[in-house]
């Protein structure tokens, strides 16, 4: 009977995905941002959460898509989990205060019960962050149930015996001297047509929807999965925050890290254009060679890399099937884009980029 269903449903299911969910649209993205936001603004705590503090004394991590499943075999958090783990304990003992920006259980494969039943540990450490008033927990559109099912708050009780404040934003209120800054801190599908139009079809996707792909062993066509979808995720993302009206913009959503508004390959392209025109030989092949190796993953580029201003980043995710975990840090007066991954001696952070939060202004 299932390969039945799956022969029956498979093309039409494949047909809907790829229209719906492959064509994003910048001013709904932009509208749907602009409106959080606002909302934040004007009634802070409902949908947003705002925290205000001096630069100096600022202590996040920001951690996103862990996805944690029930550990089976479609579970992409498995691999990760010692690594994060590991990070847990580091910024748990640094006084950082986590805040989890969203899909940070995978609740499109699976029911509650069984996550909470086999993720015990992380739960347990992140308990420890909401005893001490450091953890803040934001709803993406993997774990949209958060936000829409009746029971949530029950549920999420009975995970760390405490209420626990769901969130669709944060927005960081710095002081730096004289100045101020505005971080907006979201998961980033706002704007999906599919997760993100109202309650019945965030609903619709949580319960029925994802559900049917899983059951049709469906890759959904989503940011996440897709390389084209993810520039231009960053891209829509990118020209929201650099309007000046707007604030500097963090995400996740897309599993891709952006540090100052560049990936990864668009740093070393930009990094090759300074070395051709410093005529640096060395740097250049070195250079060459990093940016074939990555070309084999992707090789998605906007075009105005080289001119980009730095307020728009992504966490990337815990997810990687390295076992490797992405994130970013905002503290000592700077903001740093992290990873933490297994050597041959333990587990090791290594800051891959940073910049001081006044050179944000």
């Amino acid at each position: 009977m299932k390969r039945l269903l799956q022969r029956i449903l498979t093309r039409p299911v494949t047909w809907l995905a790829n229209k719906f969910s492959s064509r994003p649209n910048l001013q709904r993205v932009h509208a749907a941002l602009t409106a959080l936001y606002q909302d934040c603004l004007k009634n802070p705590g409902k949908k947003g959460l705002v925290l205000e503090t001096d630069a100096a004394n600022a202590r996040f991590i920001i951690f996103s898509d862990q996805h944690k499943g029930a550990k089976n075999g479609s579970d992409d958090f498995m691999k990760a989990e010692p690594t994060y783990l590991q990070a847990l304990h580091y910024y748990l003992d640094e006084s950082f205060h986590f805040i989890s920006l969203g899909d940070e259980e995978e609740l499109w494969e699976n029911l509650v019960g069984p996550v909470k039943a086999k993720n015990k540990k992380s739960i347990a450490l992140q308990k420890d962050f909401l005893l001490q008033q450091r953890y803040t927990k934001v709803f993406g559109n993997h774990d949209t149930f958060w936000n829409n099912d009746p029971f949530a708050g029950m549920q999420l009780k009975s995970m760390y015996d405490s209420n626990v404040n769901i969130y669709e934003a944060v927005l960081l209120k710095l002081k730096i001297e004289k100045s101020n800054i505005e971080i907006f801190l979201t998961h980033g599908h706002q704007g999906d047509g599919l997760s993100d139009t109202n309650w019945f079809s965030a609903w619709f996707v949580g319960r029925v929807w994802a559900p049917l792909q899983s059951f049709l062993n469906l890759n959904p066509n989503l940011p996440a999965t897709n390389d084209r979808l993810k520039t231009v995720h960053n891209r829509f993302m990118y020209e929201w925050s650099e309007q000046k009206k707007n604030p500097v913009l963090i995400t996740g959503h897309t599993h891709q890290p952006v540090f100052a508004s560049l990936t990864h390959l668009e740093k070393l392209y930009q990094q090759l254009d300074r070395a051709r025109r410093n005529t640096n030989t060395a740097a250049i092949e070195l250079l060459t060679k990093k940016i074939r190796y990555i070309q084999e993953e992707y090789d998605y580029v906007i075009n105005n890399y080289h001119k980009s201003k730095p307020c728009y980043f992504n966490t990337g995710c815990c997810c990687f099937t390295d076992g490797d975990i992405t994130g970013i840090e905002i503290a000592d007066a700077e903001i740093r884009l992290i990873k933490w991954h297994k050597n041959t001696t333990g587990y090791e952070r290594i800051v891959l980029e940073k910049m001081l939060l006044q050179e944000l202004l």
